[in-house]
This record gives C-alpha cells, sequence and structure tokens, in this order.
C-alpha cells in the first residue's frame, strides 16, 4: 500500500494558528496539531524541539589508560616587542618566537588569525598562547587558535553517530579527562527506522538527502551545547573533534548522497579518513578547530 501524503490532506490554517503566529511566531510548514485536521493521508513530522518528554540517552566514556598524543598542543611564548630598527611584522616575529622555543622546523598560521594577531600580542602584552595543529600525514604544524598571555586549557569532541542513538564526550586535550557526556536519538529515524530505508528516502526524494544530512548536525550542534553546559566550557574553547559512524551514517554527516551504498558493489565516496575544518559542515565551534572523521 502507498501512502500518498500531501499539503491538501490538512485544514487550512484557522483563526487559531493565526493568532498563535503572529503572537507567538510559527515557523513556516509547522502546524498546531490541537486546531488542525486530517483529511487524508499524511506523514506527520514531529520536531525533535517540540518534544516535552524526549527520551534521555546517556552512553559513559568507556576509558582506559592510553599514551596521549594529540593533534593540538597549546604553545606559550614570549614575542619580541616591535623595533624601529627591524621592521619585521608581528607575525613574523611570533613565527620566529615558536618555532624557536618550541623546535618547530616549518609553520603557518591560518588565514583567519591575521586580522587579529595584532590586537592579541598587544593585549597579552607580548606573550601568547598558540593552539598548534600538526597532522600525522604531514610535517608542516599550523596555529589555527591564538590568545593573549596564557591559555592552560582546550578541549575537544568524541562522537559517535549511531542509526539509532548520537553520543557525545567532551575531553580535556591537554589531561585526557571527560569533562561531560550526553546523547540523544538519531532524528534521521523519522526518515526510516533502518539504514536501508534511509536510502530508499534519498532515492525516491530529491531533498532527501539534505533533509537528513541538516538534521543529523542539527541533533550533534545541540549535544555540543548540552556538554559545554555540563562542563562549563564555551564553544570557543574546543578546537577538534572526532567522529565515527557506520557508512551511511558517516555520508549522510558529511553531505555525501548514500544512494551507491544501496546496492552492490556498495561503493564508499571515500574510504579514508576525513581531514577538515569543523566550520566546513557548519560546526561552531572555534573557528580554526578541526574535524576528524574515521574511515568507514
Amino acid at each position: 500500500h502507498k501512502i500518498v501524503s500531501s499539503n491538501d490532506h490538512i485544514s487550512p490554517k484557522g483563526a487559531k494558528e493565526e493568532r498563535y503566529e503572529r503572537v507567538r511566531g510559527l515557523p513556516e510548514r509547522r502546524r498546531l496539531s490541537c486546531s488542525a485536521q486530517i483529511l487524508g493521508d499524511l506523514v506527520i513530522d514531529v520536531p525533535q524541539d517540540t518534544v516535552i518528554n524526549a527520551q534521555t540517552i546517556r552512553k559513559d566514556a568507556d576509558t582506559r589508560v592510553i599514551a596521549r598524543d594529540s593533534a593540538i598542543h597549546l604553545c606559550y611564548v614570549e614575542i619580541e616587542e616591535p623595533d624601529m630598527h627591524n621592521p619585521s611584522g608581528d607575525l613574523d616575529r611570533l613565527k620566529i618566537a615558536l618555532m624557536k622555543d618550541w623546535g618547530l622546523k616549518s609553520l603557518d598560521f591560518d588565514f583567519h588569525l591575521l586580522p587579529q594577531v595584532q590586537g592579541i600580542l598587544r593585549k597579552g602584552n607580548w606573550t601568547a598562547t598558540a593552539a598548534i595543529h600538526k597532522d600525522t600525514d604531514s610535517e608542516t604544524a599550523r596555529v589555527i587558535a591564538l590568545w593573549p598571555g596564557l591559555k592552560n586549557e582546550a578541549y575537544g569532541l568524541a562522537c559517535d553517530i549511531g542509526s539509532t542513538t548520537i553520543a557525545m564526550h567532551l575531553v580535556s586535550l591537554l589531561s585526557g579527562r571527560v569533562a561531560a557526556s550526553s546523547g540523544t536519538s538519531n532524528p534521521q529515524i523519522r526518515f526510516g527506522e533502518d539504514l536501508m530505508s534511509r536510502v530508499s528516502y534519498v532515492m525516491m526524494n530529491p531533498d532527501g538527502r539534505e533533509g537528513m544530512t541538516v538534521a543529523v548536525r542539527e541533533a550533534i550542534s545541540g549535544l555540543v551545547d548540552k556538554v559545554c553546559a555540563e562542563g562549563n566550557v564555551q564553544r570557543n574553547d574546543i578546537l577538534d573533534s572526532v567522529f565515527v559512524g557506520n557508512p551511511i551514517m558517516h555520508h549522510l554527516f558529511l553531505g555525501i548522497d548514500p544512494t551507491e551504498l544501496g546496492g552492490a558493489p556498495f561503493a564508499l565516496a571515500i574510504s579514508g579518513a576525513v581531514h577538515i575544518k569543523a566550520s566546513d559542515i557548519g560546526l561552531k565551534l572555534n573557528q580554526g578547530a578541526r574535524l576528524y572523521m574515521l574511515p568507514c
């Protein structure tokens, strides 16, 4: 049997809904269930932010003793003040000081830091803390964040995107301590109970991939808010993030069409790890924060 859902299968907005929209605001395509009447086959989506008694999901971190080798390190440095006899720029002197004090062979800077460097160095009275990221695939270190004076803490996210639930941990990059944990149901479930039904939804709906990508990213952003509140941490202090998921969750999170995974030979868009900026997918952390997606 086929369900044919259509906008004309629900009654038009009445005076009550129009008044509610004027006074409190009602997002486009949302209706009040207490006022609207169903007139035919209809698929109803209950937005996650309207669920009063939402399912509480929490997955504790399975911690173990390991040798920490973070890709990001905080490096404090003192910089020479500008001098009439030394016309080098503030960024250049900062680079020289970091390479000398921390034994770096080469060093680059994220472009977004360039307009901020002079103000930061003067605010810190010519001292600063740089967050330096170094990929295992590259010998080049890169400054991704900068603070005036001494900064002695930074955080990362570890997130498991499951087809049913999403779990997230907020972790200190310096000590490895788990500062907060949270979880939620995967909102993609409204598009399909299992993985293959979600792939089918993408195949049959032109906006299906985008809808599921937006849904999971919004859920993850909500979890970031929760762990930040629990851990008393600002989003700007999160410099790194690691995500893992099965191939379909992996593709949908990154905005990749999973259609090829729906049938043999089940070709992946990419089989290796993905290294990007968190901002590339709209995840609002520190402007220079990195995102690492494990191979699926």
